[in-house]
């Protein structure tokens, strides 16, 4: 008799949760803020080569597709440094019980999107 039940869990039975989602975005916006301190680091060196080729990546960014992009970096380093103090928290044992995991793992998402509409209207003010 032949067994047709999956091994492990497949994405046709497993059902997702918020710290699944948190889980997976983490690891994605680290990628992404790897990648983009080092176009920072980039643009920062155009200086060497003068000033025009700075001003071109300047004209980029004072864009409404730069701003936009200004903006999903902004949201990606707030998650990214609210769920790595999630992270924190668990690695000292605790937050581990699944009301809990999923109360941070909502504040993870909802406080990243705060912050980074926070963060909007500081450069508003100052810039």
């Amino acid at each position: 008799m032949e067994n047709k039940s999956p091994l492990s869990p497949h994405i046709q039975i497993y059902r997702w949760h918020i710290s699944s989602l948190v889980s997976i975005t983490h690891r994605i916006t680290g990628i992404i803020n790897i990648v983009v301190i080092t176009l920072i680091c980039l643009w920062a060196s155009l200086l060497l080569l003068g000033e025009s080729k700075y001003e071109t990546i300047n004209l980029l960014l004072n864009s409404s597709i730069g701003k936009f992009i200004i903006l999903a970096i902004t949201w990606s380093f707030s998650f990214q440094v609210l769920s790595e103090i999630r992270h924190l928290i668990m690695d000292f044992g605790y937050g581990f019980e699944i009301k809990t995991t999923k109360i941070t793992g909502l504040i993870v998402i909802f406080g990243s999107l705060i912050l980074t509409v926070v963060f909007y209207l500081i450069g508003k003010i100052f810039f």
